[in-house]
């Protein structure tokens, strides 16, 4: 029994890793099932076993991107012990980990048009945006920002960021999205020092 749980997981995680693979290369659209499978090497039905359809596949890869974006965002905040440079770095880290082009197709461009806004936001809630609203609540409880409203100091730094990195990630000639990537985070600094 363990030794099927195993060789499931096994299973599971490769073709989450092949899909990943070729929603990053071909976009959501361009996508077979049938060609993923094949890369997996499993059968239509051991895919369809695990996921119940070509979006619910790509819901479990989407999420497991944020999942490792809001990982990069911790390993970066953790660089500093000054709470305010902890929330840039992280911030930092959303934006350039977002439009990386290995999560740029899947979490900025197909996400929100494949589930939908609404159910991109409640996964980005689960991770990244579940991360700033932390840093922002330990630095309220610190005595770092004073005369803000958490919740909505969150969603607008949180939509600030996202419409950034989807501004980013429409960028197709890459001195241009260089610039503008630069041009951002020299912004957000400016923005985050403002609330010393």
């Amino acid at each position: 029994m363990k030794r099927n749980k195993q060789d499931t997981a096994i299973t599971i995680n490769k073709i989450k890793q092949i899909a990943r693979e070729h929603f990053t290369d071909h976009g959501y659209a361009e996508c077979s099932l049938e060609e993923i499978a094949r890369s997996a090497e499993v059968t239509r039905g051991a895919l369809y076993h695990h996921f119940e359809n070509k979006k619910g596949l790509f819901r479990v890869v989407l999420a497991s991107v944020q999942e490792e974006v809001a990982q990069c965002i911790e390993e970066e905040a953790s660089q500093s012990e000054d709470m305010f440079e902890q929330l840039y770095l992280g911030c930092r880290a959303f934006v350039t980990a977002a439009t990386e082009p290995a999560n740029r197709r899947i979490m900025l461009i197909d996400g929100p048009a494949v589930l939908g806004w609404e159910e991109w936001r409640q996964l980005d809630a689960k991770q990244s945006m579940r991360l700033l609203r932390g840093q922002l609540e330990l630095m309220q409880l610190q005595g770092s920002l004073q005369n803000i409203r958490l919740d909505a100091a969150t969603h607008l730094l949180s939509g600030a960021l996202n419409e950034a990195a989807l501004w980013l990630a429409q960028k197709t000639d890459a001195e241009e999205a260089d610039a503008a990537l630069d041009d951002c985070l020299h912004t957000l600094r400016r923005l985050l020092d403002g609330l010393r």
